[in-house]
């Protein structure tokens, strides 16, 4: 979802809430929040409880987990394979499953614009099981529990909402949760490719980059939905106006090299004129690292690790390595 009452882009319930505290100077009601810290990243917990914080901060009433790390670009192996068990323990807290529960994970975008692709990648790297658990005895499964996924593209591919796609197969398959894998907007770009998101709210597809679509949700599906994802792109409006806002700081009394007062429009009205600028030639302009295409893949990596032993937790790690690889 865009989150947009400041005239901010993000996806991220850690980056609404931090906002919404900066420009009001005081935590808002109805949202709990914890910090936790492990060897390679910073795990924060959010909780909106009440309607007013719901439409304070534009996510809906639920939880969300964010895995800041800014080694997941290290391409590390060795933290890589921790943050994938880091993901796995966070994973379960928001889904405890039963032993045999079914699993449909979903993994949304465009597999042919490399900043959507996080979707498609993760599902090439996860361990399907669901056409061979009902033929293996229950003492041979060894803790694996049925996931089947998808890939299901994106509407201008296919012609079908994606949401729509996904109802379908879950009227078939029945599974007891949905897991949706998608790529998000951030409002900084130290945070792109450096966090995971994962909510039990659901997800609609596309909010990130300005497009309304049909909600991947408990409600339009009748299971429980957990979404995971990590932003990719960030608004260039965003960038234009870190940039203009870190000139104007410099330019303040006692600042380095500063020639005097600051004078100048405010920061909603700065980002309506960047608006103006930008909107006759690009339109709603995101941006994406030059990397992306290296760090979609250990993204997809890490992700599908962290799915695969949470949802296979009998699975030991080399096994699960040397199906990544």
């Amino acid at each position: 979802m865009i989150w947009d009452s400041f005239g901010v882009r993000t996806d991220l319930a850690l980056e609404a809430r931090e906002l919404v505290s900066r420009r009001t100077g005081a935590e808002l009601p109805g949202v709990l929040s914890e910090t936790e810290k492990t060897r390679y990243a910073t795990i924060t917990r959010v909780k909106v409880l009440t309607g007013e914080a719901e439409r304070a901060l534009g996510k809906v009433r639920g939880n969300y987990v964010t895995i800041e790390s800014p080694h997941l670009r290290s391409r590390n192996k060795e933290i890589e394979e921790d943050l994938a068990q880091t993901f796995a323990r966070e994973f379960m807290r928001l889904a405890p499953l039963g032993p045999d529960a079914t699993v449909l994970v979903a993994g949304l975008g465009n597999w042919q614009a490399t900043p959507d692709a996080l979707g498609p990648r993760t599902v090439e790297y996860l361990t399907v099981t669901r056409h061979l658990h009902a033929l293996v005895p229950p003492e041979l499964r060894g803790g694996m529990r049925p996931v089947c996924a998808i890939a299901p593209g994106v509407l201008g591919l296919t012609g079908i909402e994606t949401g729509e796609i996904i109802r379908g197969v879950v009227s078939n398959v029945r599974p007891d949760l949905v897991v949706v894998v998608d790529a998000l907007a951030s409002m900084s770009t130290g945070r792109l490719g450096t966090t995971i998101q994962m909510g039990d709210t659901g997800i609609r597809p596309g909010s990130g980059v300005g497009n309304k679509r049909l909600g991947i949700t408990r409600e339009s599906l009748g299971v429980p939905v957990i979404a995971v994802g990590v932003p990719t792109v960030v608004a260039a409006e965003t960038i234009a106006l870190d940039a203009m806002e870190f000139m104007q700081r410099q330019q303040r009394p006692g600042a380095p090299g500063a020639a005097g007062p600051a004078p100048g429009p405010g920061a909603a009205q700065r980002r309506q004129f960047l608006r103006q600028a930008l909107a006759p030639h690009f339109g709603a302009l995101v941006v994406t690292p030059k990397e992306i295409d290296d760090l979609v893949e250990d993204l997809a990596t890490v992700v599908a690790g962290g799915l695969n032993a949470a949802l296979h937790p009998s699975m030991d790690w080399d096994r699960i390595l040397a199906y990544l690889s």
